[in-house]
């Protein structure tokens, strides 16, 4: 089960995210993918703020990634995500970075996240309602 249409965020490489060759440094690119993800969800219904204030946190369990082409300081580039699967408390997140154009493809990859309370630090049984119910009529 994946949801099919794809949640767009812009992106364009500041001078900050680059490294001294005026390379988009990797770890900007987990920046960027968890903006997206955050959007992603504000545009569901989900407020991450509220979520964190209502008990619960979606922290990364599993990351996956591979840089297919880099991103240079001033180009402009689109990152894609969607919620590929949902098992229990379980998201897989897929990604794609790419020219606004299309064309090209800078990276691709896969985000798993799990819900949890964040007093006790354990893993939720199942997902707080205000995600479930923005989520389960969707995928």
């Amino acid at each position: 089960m994946s949801i099919e249409n794809w949640f767009e965020y812009p992106v364009r490489a500041h001078p900050s995210h680059t490294d001294y060759s005026g390379v988009v440094w990797h770890g900007n690119y987990l920046t960027w993918m968890e903006e997206a993800r955050v959007e992603h969800l504000r545009s569901l219904g989900i407020d991450y703020a509220e979520l964190v204030a209502s008990g619960s946190e979606l922290p990364v369990v599993e990351l996956s990634l591979r840089y297919h082409r880099p991103i240079r300081m001033g180009m402009r580039a689109v990152v894609k995500t969607r919620i590929a699967q949902m098992a229990g408390v379980r998201i897989n997140w897929d990604y794609r970075i790419q020219s606004v154009d299309g064309e090209e493809l800078y990276l691709t990859g896969r985000v798993t996240l799990v819900a949890v309370d964040r007093e006790k630090g354990k893993i939720l049984r199942q997902l707080p309602s205000l995600m479930k119910n923005a989520l389960l009529p969707i995928v």
